[in-house]
């Protein structure tokens, strides 16, 4: 069954037009100009800002006019991942969905490659908001923001008194029946070598080292998960290649994106040709502990060393010195919150490696609840790198969402809630970043709360979206527009 005959069809209809529309990061002028075409369809006033943001404004209903404006805010781009072994270029390639029966019941899942309902479901539901000829709302305005993924750059570029309401309903969290009042900052951490290269010496040879099969993830949603970073584990095999079989570092690349887990990894490192049988069982060794540390959260692991052809290798010792580091640096939970149960405080994700003609670059993303505490992790980051003769800088920094257990619209959220399905909704922090934050330094008389559907392993392509919590959630979301507070 395709994904357009779910209910509520005006939702799903919506998200599988924006599974046509090729819109990752950095990629989204397509999909802006397509929304705000269908602002434009329904008579309402649409246009972009001039960072490319989409706004959207529908009057009230008669009636409502009292009502507090309320702002529907979701982000237009996507994650890019895909298997292995999957062709599909996100910038030009559709993305295809299947529906998978389970135990737990039925979800949407994308081919091999992200769904995108992170956050496609929540731009879907506004423009349901948008379209609708029954819903009863005061005064709407749709937000959809660029880049979210990629360093939240359509937030910060949001100018002030753009936008007229009073309440931001953020479609951006992945659990139904929860409300997300308070969510981390971040801050990117960004390490440069230098290097030069040295002729292959004689009596070496080239291997292929390649780190697959992890599940990789979300960096803020499942990094309390324990899911293996594909660039720790290769730090891991190549580490004692160096130290005990003479090896020369000819290359390292491993993940693509700051928020993603990283799932896979290559080197290439060059050994004498005498260690190559020592190596082989190094890597069959290595991959028999990491199976047996990740059996319980990344089964599939899969390390493999193969022979291939180099002519150079990075000379000196910053090969060994970048895996040192990288073997060093602080990955995964760091601390957990000493005020609210189970939220993770800070983290790092040590997520992308890449060697490329001279220079050897990593990029890591911290997450923080509190400034200081993430500052101080950077500092351990920083230090690592640094003890390794690289240098390190940092930008993308952005505070975290501070709860507000008054708000307004949070005392109605939890009445509509109870009311259509008979109990309280969990009311959280989160350790992902949400625009929220971003956004109150522009408008700081907003009153915000985040609500979504269920998702599961968003940024990876094991990614999927809960079919009947979609449903639910459009119910809930409509209850509360139609009793959003007077002025």
């Amino acid at each position: 069954m395709p994904i357009r005959k779910l209910e509520p069809k005006s939702v799903w209809n919506n998200f599988y037009s924006l599974t046509q529309i090729p819109r990752p990061s950095g990629h989204t002028q397509k999909v802006a100009k397509f929304l705000v075409q269908f602002g434009k369809n329904l008579g309402l006033e649409s246009f972009q800002d001039e960072c490319g943001n989409v706004i959207i404004r529908k009057p009230a209903t008669p009636g409502m006019e009292d009502r507090k404006g309320i702002v529907l805010q979701a982000h237009m781009d996507m994650v890019p991942q895909k298997n292995n072994d999957k062709k599909h270029d996100f910038t030009k390639d559709p993305i295809e969905t299947r529906i998978v029966h389970q135990e737990d019941g039925d979800w949407v899942y994308a081919s091999g490659t992200t769904l995108g309902a992170d956050d496609g479901l929540g731009v879907a539901a506004a423009m349901s908001v948008l379209e609708s000829k029954t819903l009863k709302h005061g005064p709407i305005e749709a937000l959809f923001t660029v880049d979210e993924e990629t360093r939240m750059v359509g937030a910060k570029a949001l100018k002030p008194g753009v936008l007229k309401g009073d309440i931001l309903l953020n479609l951006d969290s992945e659990t139904e029946g929860e409300l997300y009042v308070g969510c981390a900052g971040g801050l990117d951490a960004n390490v440069t070598f230098k290097y030069k290269e040295a002729p292959m010496p004689k009596g070496y040879k080239a291997f292929q080292v390649i780190v697959t099969g992890l599940r990789g993830g979300h960096s803020g949603m499942e990094i309390n998960e324990g899911r293996g970073n594909a660039n720790k584990v290769m730090a891991r095999v190549l580490i004692p290649m160096v130290r005990h079989f003479k090896g020369k570092l000819v290359s390292f690349n491993g993940g693509n994106m700051r928020n993603a887990i990283p799932r896979e990894a290559e080197a290439v490192i060059a050994l004498p040709a005498e260690y190559e049988n020592s190596a082989t069982k190094l890597v069959g060794a290595t991959l028999a502990t990491v199976k047996a540390e990740l059996a319980a959260i990344d089964p599939n692991v899969s390390i493999t060393i193969a022979p291939t052809k180099a002519t150079k290798v990075i000379a000196g010792t910053t090969g060994l010195k970048l895996l040192r580091a990288l073997y060093a640096c602080p990955n995964g939970v760091d601390r957990m919150s000493l005020e609210i149960k189970d939220l993770v405080e800070t983290s790092n994700n040590l997520a992308i490696v890449k060697t490329e003609k001279g220079t050897i670059t990593v990029n890591t993303l911290l997450r923080g609840s509190t400034d200081s505490l993430k500052e101080d992790l950077a500092e351990a980051v920083r230090c690592t790198f640094e003890l390794a003769g690289a240098k390190v800088f940092f930008d993308g920094n952005y505070s975290g969402w501070s709860p507000n257990m008054k708000s307004p619209i949070l005392k109605t959220m939890k009445q509509q809630y109870k009311k259509l399905f008979g109990k309280e909704p969990a009311v959280m922090a989160i350790h992902a970043g949400l625009e929220c934050g971003i956004l109150a330094g522009a408008y700081p008389q907003w009153d915000m709360i985040s609500c979504g559907p269920t998702l599961k392993s968003p940024h990876s392509p094991d990614e999927r979206a809960f079919i009947p919590s979609v449903a639910k959630w459009w119910t809930f979301i409509q209850a509360v527009i139609e009793d959003a507070p007077k002025k």
